[in-house]
C-alpha cells in the first residue's frame, strides 16, 4: 500500500484542483444573485439531472447504504426502494410544476421566497420560519458530508481524522465560495458521472477476483447473523425478521424528496421545459443504477473482503476497503484506486456544496435582503452569502469533529427534518388550491417540531418515541404536516382571488416563462 500512496495522492490532487478550477472559472460569470443562486435559470438537462441526484445521494450512497447492507443484510434495501420511488415521484409530479410556479410567483430564487410569494405573505413570516429551518437542519446534513470526507481521508492516507476532516472541508468551501450555483452544478455533474463509474466497475472486478461461485460460501463463513440465507433475504434485518414498521420506515425515506431545498432548487434552475423533460429520464435511470449497485457493493464486499470482517463502525468503509484491496493488492493499478476513491469524495462533496449554497441563499437572499435590509445591494448580498457559506461550514465542521459520528444517523436526522417541514407544504401548495398562508405556517412548524420531539425528547421511560416505536420520524412528521395544512387551511379564510388565479395559471402552464426555448 505504501508504494501506491504516491499515485493515489496524485489522483486526489488533480481531482481537487479540477474542482477548485471550476469554481474559479464560474466566479467571473456571477453578475447577479440570480446567477449565483440559480445560474440565471440556464441549467441544461444532463447537468440538472446528475447535479440533482449527486447532491441528493452524498456519502450515504457510497458509504452509508453499502455499510448497512454489509452489516445487516439486503433487507436494508427498503430505504433504497423508498428513495427510488420518491425520486420518480419528485421528477414526475413536483419538478415541472414547481419550476413554473416559482417563475409565476414573482421569479422566486429560493424555496422560502417561493413560499412567501405563493401565499402572499406580506409579513414575511413564512420566509423567516423556512429559512431558519433550512439553516438548522442543513448544519446537521453538511456535518454528515464532512464526517464522510474525514473518514475517507483517514482510511486512505492514515492521517488523523481531524486533519482529514479539515482538508475535505477546505476544498468544498473554496469552490462553493468562489463559483456559486453553476460551479456547484458543474462539479456535481462531473462527480455524478465519476460516482456511477466507480459503483459499476468495483463490484464487477471484485466478483471476478473472488469468483461468483464463492460469494455465498464466503458470506456464510464471515459469520453473518442468521446465515447467508437470512443475509440475502429482503425480509431479514440482521438475522431477525423484518417488522412491518421497519419496512414502512424504509419506504418513508422517499417522502423526503418533496421537501429537499438543495434538490428542488435544481428544478427551479432548468432553462426550459424541454430540458426538464430530458432530465427526468436521465435522473431516474441514474438513481436506479446507483442504488442497485450500492446494494451490490454491500453484498459483494462481505464476500470479497473475507476473512477480514469490518465491525465497530468500520462497516461504512466497505467500499473504500474494496477499492484499496483490488487496485493496490490484487491488481497493481494504484492510479485507478485514486480515481475511484475520488468517486467517494465526489459523492461527499456534491452534497456538501449544495447544502452550503442553499444555506447561504436562505440567509443572504431571504433573511437579510428579504427581512432585515430590503434595499441591500447585489454586492452586499454576495458578500453576506459568502460569509454564510464560511460560517455554516465551520459550524458543520465542529459537529463532525467526533470521529464516531454515524454518517447514516446524521443523514437520517437531517433528511427527516427537512422532508417533514417542507414536503407537505410543497406538495399541497402545488396541487391543492385551498392551501393558504395559515395552513403553510402550520405545516412547516408542525412537521419540523414533530421530528424534533420524536427523535430527541425522551418521553417514555427515558426513551424517545422513535426508539420506542422503531418508526422513522419522517413518516410521522410528514403525516402531521399534511393534516395540519388541511385542517388549518379549512378553518381559516380561503385564498384570495389573485392567489387562485396564479394557481390556475400554473396548472394550465400559463406562467410567462420562455416557451420559445421549449
Amino acid at each position: 500500500m505504501s508504494d501506491s500512496i504516491g499515485w493515489i495522492i496524485v489522483a486526489f490532487a488533480l481531482y481537487l484542483l479540477l474542482m477548485v478550477g471550476v469554481g474559479a472559472m464560474y466566479a467571473r460569470k456571477n453578475n447577479s444573485t440570480e446567477d449565483y443562486f440559480l445560474g440565471g435559470r440556464k441549467l441544461g438537462g444532463w447537468v440538472a439531472a446528475l447535479s440533482a441526484q449527486a447532491s441528493d445521494m452524498s456519502g450515504w450512497l457510497l458509504m452509508g447504504l453499502p455499510g448497512s447492507v454489509y452489516a445487516l443484510g439486503t433487507g436494508q434495501a427498503w430505504i433504497a426502494i423508498g428513495l427510488f420511488v420518491g425520486t420518480v415521484f419528485n421528477w414526475l409530479f413536483i419538478a415541472g410544476r414547481l419550476r413554473r410556479y416559482t417563475i409565476r410567483a414573482n421569479n422566486a430564487l429560493t424555496l422560502p421566497t417561493y413560499f412567501e410569494n405563493r401565499f402572499h405573505d406580506k409579513k414575511r413570516i413564512l420566509l423567516f420560519i423556512s429559512s431558519v429551518t433550512i439553516v438548522i437542519f442543513f448544519l446537521v446534513y453538511t456535518a454528515s458530508a464532512l464526517a464522510a470526507g474525514g473518514k475517507l481521508f483517514n482510511s486512505v492516507f492514515n492521517v488523523d481524522y481531524k486533519i482529514a476532516l479539515t482538508i475535505g472541508a477546505i476544498v468544498i468551501l473554496v469552490y462553493t465560495f468562489l463559483g456559486g450555483f453553476m460551479a456547484v452544478c458543474t462539479t456535481d455533474f462531473i462527480q455524478g458521472t465519476l460516482m456511477l463509474v466507480a459503483l459499476l466497475a468495483v463490484p464487477l472486478v471484485a466478483i471476478g477476483i473472488v469468483g461468483s461461485g464463492n460469494i455465498l460460501s464466503n458470506i456464510e463463513a464471515s459469520g453473518v447473523a442468521g446465515g447467508s440465507e437470512a443475509f440475502l433475504s429482503l425480509f431479514s434485518n440482521g438475522g431477525e425478521p423484518y417488522r412491518a414498521v421497519d419496512i414502512l420506515s424504509g419506504l418513508a425515506w422517499g417522502l423526503g424528496y418533496c421537501g429537499m431545498p438543495h434538490i428542488l432548487v435544481r428544478f427551479m434552475a432548468v432553462k426550459n421545459e424541454k430540458e426538464l423533460n430530458k432530465s427526468k429520464g436521465i435522473a431516474i435511470i441514474w438513481v436506479f443504477l446507483s442504488l442497485v449497485l450500492a446494494w451490490v457493493i454491500g453484498v459483494v464486499g462481505r464476500a470479497y473482503l473475507y476473512p477480514a470482517v469490518l465491525t465497530g463502525g468500520e462497516e461504512e468503509k466497505v467500499f473504500i476497503n474494496m477499492i484499496i484491496k483490488i487496485f493496490t493488492e490484487d491488481i497493481k493499478l494504484p492510479i485507478i484506486a485514486g480515481i475511484f476513491l475520488c468517486g467517494i469524495l465526489a459523492a461527499i462533496m456534491s452534497t456538501a456544496d449544495s447544502q452550503l449554497l442553499v444555506s447561504a441563499s436562505s440567509v443572504a437572499e431571504d433573511i437579510v435582503k428579504g427581512i432585515i435590509k430590503k434595499d441591500a445591494s447585489e454586492k452586499t448580498v454576495f458578500r453576506i452569502s459568502r460569509i454564510t457559506v464560511l460560517v455554516i461550514a465551520v459550524l458543520a465542521y465542529l459537529i463532525a469533529l467526533d470521529p464516531g459520528s454515524s454518517i447514516m444517523g446524521l443523514v437520517s436526522n437531517a433528511w427527516a427534518g427537512l422532508g417533514a417541514a417542507f414536503g407537505p407544504t410543497v406538495l399541497l401548495s402545488l396541487y391543492w388550491k385551498r392551501t393558504n398562508f395559515s395552513g403553510a405556517v402550520a405545516g412547516i412548524a408542525s412537521g419540523a417540531l414533530t421530528v424534533l420531539i420524536w427523535d430527541y425528547i425522551p418521553l417514555i421511560h427515558g426513551q424517545t418515541l422513535g426508539s420506542t416505536t422503531g418508526l422513522y420520524s419522517l413518516a410521522v412528521g410528514f403525516a402531521v404536516g399534511v393534516l395540519a395544512i388541511i385542517i388549518v387551511s379549512l378553518i381559516t379564510p380561503a385564498p384570495t382571488a389573485e392567489m387562485l388565479e396564479e394557481f390556475e395559471d400554473v396548472r394550465q402552464k400559463k406562467c410567462g416563462y420562455d416557451e420559445a426555448n421549449m
